[in-house]
């Protein structure tokens, strides 16, 4: 039976008009020019897609009847409208996550940028110390070891500013109340800290002063360098005593230091008896402790309440307490959590003066990059070998050759032997420093730590 155009075929219609019977099964299907069952609508073997084969772009219905109206039958090649609109939700949905990720992209890269330039813009540089060095490159030492680095760190005692609540201000004069070499070796398997005592009395080349004035050479305590010729004369001070040539420096004032401790959360040490200072505001237990950094700071720069009340035994805790800083960046995942990472930086680049090749958050990067993989028992603090000075027992000398030994080794980028100064003695009962006449001269043990060391278990 055919039915008008427009009209759909009674589905039990065959296609040649024959009806269905139990004796005829096959009557009423579709079938496909070979006589083979045509797909079926809705079967999964049914095309999705196609050209479409009637005149003007129409589907021929099954019945072979004329072009139909309205909705396609069933049986057409393309798909219906329910398809299209949900092909063309999906094609906006795609489109619109796209724009999505991209704007988020977009934001997060400027919010990196900006980061970046802040963090870029803390860090102040010393141009003037830069310009002195060169005028005088012809008398610096040379550069030995190839990637080996030495860094001058000075912290400065200034009152000026921020830090004038640390002491009398001076009218912005400033004297390095820390000064320590440290040494990269060139493989940065092993870095090197070596404390240069304030009180160390040594040559002092010629120097500028701030006011354009030059200061002739002589002979006084290697803290007078920094006060009276700055960053520049402290930089050929100590190449003068060491023949190391120093490759970048960097300032640290009273503020920068603990703002850093504070934006690690506080550092912990151990101390083996209480301490009670009014003067630095530190009453603290004995045992460990962890310190905040107005805590700290008290903690380092105490020199009369604290053990014997000598500039030696303040150095020494200002070893331990930067070995236990290196310790807990390293240890507590600080370099691996931009969350954690950021006030750290934040407070670090605050706190910094550093030469034009240390400027850049990147050169910083790089510096501390080459650093993380140095084991902790492997960064190493000590101190020049020094005695009383001869004609003042408040000041010191160096102690030679042991003095000119050290140098050399880290000239030379060699290891340096350290071990904690209970542990520093000969069968004798002396420290390890003699020499034996008979035979060659030895390389001298050194007393100091290292960043793994824990005094409550020493």
């Amino acid at each position: 039976m055919t039915e008008s155009a427009g009209t759909p075929a009674d589905p039990d219609d065959s296609a040649a008009g024959g009806d269905r019977t139990p004796d005829n099964p096959a009557a009423g299907g579709d079938r496909a020019p070979d006589g083979s069952p045509g797909a079926v609508p809705g079967h999964d073997d049914a095309p999705g897609t196609g050209p479409k084969d009637g005149p003007g772009g129409e589907t021929r219905s099954g019945s072979g009847s004329g072009p139909s109206h309205g909705a396609p039958s069933e049986g057409s090649g393309g798909p219906g409208p329910t398809v299209d609109i949900v092909v063309k939700r999906k094609r906006h949905w795609v489109r619109w996550t796209a724009l999505g990720a991209s704007f988020v992209v977009l934001v997060a890269a400027g919010a990196g940028w900006w980061l970046y330039k802040k963090l870029d813009g803390n860090i102040r540089t010393d141009t003037s110390a830069a310009a002195e060095l060169r005028a005088y490159e012809k008398e610096r030492p040379s550069s030995v070891v190839h990637n080996a680095q030495n860094i001058l760190l000075i912290g400065s005692d200034s009152r000026a500013g921020d830090n004038r609540k640390y002491g009398r201000d001076d009218g912005g004069s400033q004297r390095s109340d820390t000064t320590i070499l440290l040494h990269l070796a060139a493989n940065r398997k092993s870095a090197t800290a070596m404390s240069i005592p304030r009180d160390l009395m040594v040559n002092i080349p010629e120097c500028h002063k701030s006011d354009k004035t030059v200061n002739k050479p002589q002979f006084a305590q290697f803290n007078w360098a920094f006060e009276s010729g700055g960053t520049a004369c402290t930089i050929r001070t100590v190449e003068k005593m060491t023949g190391i040539r120093i490759d970048h420096h960097m300032v640290v004032d009273f503020s920068g230091f603990k703002n850093m401790v504070d934006a690690v959360d506080g550092v912990e040490i151990c101390l083996k008896e209480p301490i009670d200072d009014s003067a630095a505001h530190l009453k603290l237990a004995a045992g460990r402790q962890k310190l905040n950094g107005e805590q700290a700071l008290g903690y380092v720069r105490a020199r009369k309440s604290i053990g014997n009340g000598s500039d030696t035994e303040r150095m020494d805790r200002q070893q331990q307490f930067l070995g236990a800083l290196v310790n807990k960046v390293q240890s507590n995942g600080v370099l691996l959590n931009p969350t954690r990472l950021y006030p750290v930086l934040d407070a670090a680049t605050k706190a910094l003066t550093t030469d034009p090749g240390l400027d850049s958050l990147k050169d910083l990067y790089d510096l501390v990059r080459g650093m993380r993989n140095v084991p902790t028992d492997k960064v190493q603090f000590l101190t020049v070998p020094r005695q009383p000075y001869s004609a003042n027992a408040n000041r010191d000398e160096l102690v030679q050759p042991d003095a000119d030994k050290l140098f050399k080794q880290l000239r030379d980028d060699k290891p340096v032997a350290v071990v904690p100064a209970d542990q520093l003695k000969d069968d004798d009962g002396k420290n390890d420093d003699a020499t034996d006449a008979s035979g060659p001269t030895p390389t001298p043990t050194y007393s100091g730590n290292n960043a793994a060391t824990d005094l409550c278990k020493q």
